[in-house]
């Protein structure tokens, strides 16, 4: 594989993490660089060691989870979209916002948006790559494409109504997570 191909690949994988960073950003405007490095450090972490459980793992762990996996995936961004669609068309004042800083939010995100590198590393295992470098490069792009996203986000929920940020950030996860199934689902 071509740098210019892994260069390829990584923005490919890395922009679900930039979805839901642009999503978190417009949620919470309050978002600063430290919090963006954290959640991109947490989606480059997991952008990065999903292919290599795939690539050691081998055929049975990718076979065993592509049987239910985009499901997983799909069930988790339907829930957290639908979740932030619903909070903005009802808001309740004493009911808690989705907060993307709190650690299981993060992990699930992450993981979520993180599967299909699991088959990539599979893929890798079958190929003459250089893992260690392969992973490094997928991990700086989802890592700096997750801050990106941060700040795009916040910039735009400063120019649209709270509430339609938020309208838009779940129709972002929804869209994701039906993408990760219809891919699968064709396959």
């Amino acid at each position: 594989m071509s740098i210019i191909e892994l260069i390829f690949l990584s923005i490919a994988l890395a922009m679900d993490c930039f979805a839901v960073s642009f999503s978190a950003g417009g949620l919470q405007s309050g978002l600063r660089f430290k919090h963006a490095c954290i959640v991109g450090l947490f989606f480059g972490f997991f952008q990065a060691m999903m292919p290599v459980i795939g690539y050691f793992g081998g055929e049975i762990v990718v076979n065993y989870c592509a049987v239910f996996d985009h499901w997983i995936a799909f069930g988790i961004l339907l829930f957290i979209g639908g979740k932030m669609i619903f909070e903005a068309v009802h808001p309740s004042p004493d009911e808690e916002k989705i907060d993307v800083m709190k650690p299981a939010t993060l992990l699930i995100l992450s993981i979520a948006t993180s599967i299909d590198a699991l088959a990539v590393g599979f893929s890798f295992s079958m190929l003459a790559v250089n893992i260690w470098f392969s992973v490094l490069i997928i991990g700086l792009f989802s890592f700096a494409l997750s801050i990106i996203g941060i700040y795009m986000g916040k910039f735009l929920s400063q120019r649209i109504k709270p509430s339609y940020a938020e309208i838009i950030g779940g129709i972002i996860l929804i869209g994701i997570g039906t993408k990760i199934l219809i891919q699968h689902l064709c396959m």
